[in-house]
C-alpha cells in the first residue's frame, strides 16, 4: 500500500520527531541509527519512536489510563499500517516506513502483548516467562529493522535478529532492577530467584549479597550468549546496516561490563557506557565484520 496523505515537508516534520525521541530516549541505539542509508535510517526512526510510545504509555500513567492509551496506541498503529494515519507525527511517519518497507504488522501486535503483560500484573515464575517477555517487547524489535535493512538467509537471520533483540531487553532488565522496584515490577524469574536464595524482602533492602551477586552473573551470561547467537546474523543484513546494528549492539552489551564493573549494583545507580567508550567501540566492530563471512551455514 501507497502511502500519500503527508506532504513531503510534512513528513520531513514528522520524521524528525520521531529522530528526536530516538536521540532523547536512546542514545546507544540513535548512534547505531547514524550508520544507516538516509532513507532507511528515517524508517528506522519511525519505527524506535512507534515501539517508543507504546512503552511510555504503559510506564507514564495510571492503570486505568494505560489500559485505555495502549488501546488507542494499538489502533493507531494499526490505522498507520492501512495507510490511514491519524495526525500525530509518529503515526505519520510509521504509516510511510510500513509503506516504504516489508514491516510485519506481526511484530508490532506482539509488542502489543508484550506491553499487555506489564498492565496485567504479569508474575515471571520461569525462565521461560522472561524469555517470552523479553521476546515480545524487543526481540520482535528485530523483525521490524531486518526488512528495512533488508538481509540474506531467510528466518535463520531473522532467528538471530530476534535474539538480538532479547539480549538487549534482558540487559535493560539486569540494568533497571533497582527503577523497576519503584515501580512495583519484579521481572526476575522467581524459580531462578528461588535456586539463588534471593526473596522479594531482599531486592527491597537493595543490598548486592553474594547470592545475588551470582544470580546476576548467571543472567549476564545468558544475555551475552544470546548477543553471541545474534550477532551471528549481522553480516546477513546487507550494506552499512551491519555496521549499525553491531555498534548499537556492541555498546548496549558495555553496559553488562559496567554492571559487572560496579559489582552488580543496580540498586541505587544505572549502569550505562559513556560516548567517549561508544565511539572507541566502534572500529572493534568494524574489524569484526570485515572478519566474519555473511552466510549462517
Amino acid at each position: 500500500m501507497t502511502f500519500t496523505s503527508a506532504s513531503p515537508s510534512g513528513l520531513d516534520r514528522a520524521v524528525a520527531h520521531c529522530q528526536d525521541v530516538t536521540r532523547q530516549h536512546s542514545k546507544t541505539f540513535y548512534l547505531g541509527s547514524r550508520f544507516f542509508p538516509a532513507a532507511q535510517r528515517r524508517a528506522v526512526w519511525a519505527v524506535y519512536a512507534a515501539c517508543r510510545d507504546g512503552d511510555d504509555t504503559v510506564d507514564e500513567r495510571g492503570d486505568t489510563a494505560a489500559h485505555a492509551g495502549l488501546d488507542c496506541w494499538w489502533s493507531r498503529v494499526q490505522a498507520a499500517f492501512a495507510g490511514r494515519p491519524g495526525e500525530h507525527p509518529i503515526d505519520v511517519a510509521l504509516a510511510w516506513a510500513a509503506s516504504s518497507y516489508p514491516i510485519p504488522l506481526s511484530a508490532f501486535e506482539e509488542l502489543h502483548e508484550g506491553l499487555r503483560m506489564d498492565l496485567g500484573g504479569f508474575e515471571y515464575c520461569t525462565m521461560a516467562d522472561l524469555t517470552l517477555y523479553c521476546r515480545r517487547v524487543a526481540g520482535v524489535v528485530g523483525f521490524m529493522i531486518a526488512p528495512v535493512s533488508g538481509y540474506s538467509g531467510g528466518e535463520s537471520t531473522l532467528r538471530c535478529a530476534l535474539m538480538l533483540g532479547q539480549a538487549m531487553q534482558l540487559t535493560n532488565i539486569l540494568r533497571d532492577v533497582g527503577e523497576d522496584l519503584t515501580r512495583g515490577r519484579v521481572y526476575l524469574p522467581a524459580d531462578l530467584l528461588g535456586e539463588y536464595g534471593v526473596s522479594r524482602a531482599d531486592l527491597e533492602r537493595g543490598v548486592v549479597t553474594a547470592a545475588y551477586r551470582a544470580l546476576m552473573q548467571d543472567l549476564t551470561a545468558l544475555a551475552r550468549e544470546w548477543y553471541a547467537e545474534g550477532r551471528r546474523g549481522i553480516p546477513c543484513l546487507h550494506g552499512s546496516a551491519r555496521l549499525a546494528v553491531a555498534a548499537a549492539a556492541r555498546a548496549y552489551e558495555g553496559i553488562l561490563d559496567d554492571l559487572a564493573r560496579n559489582d552488580f549494583d543496580n540498586f541505587g545507580r544505572r549502569a550505562y557506557v559513556s560516548g567517549t567508550r561508544k565511539l572507541l567501540m566502534l572500529p572493534r566492530a568494524w574489524w569484526e565484520l570485515r572478519s566474519v563471512p555473511a552466510s549462517l551455514s
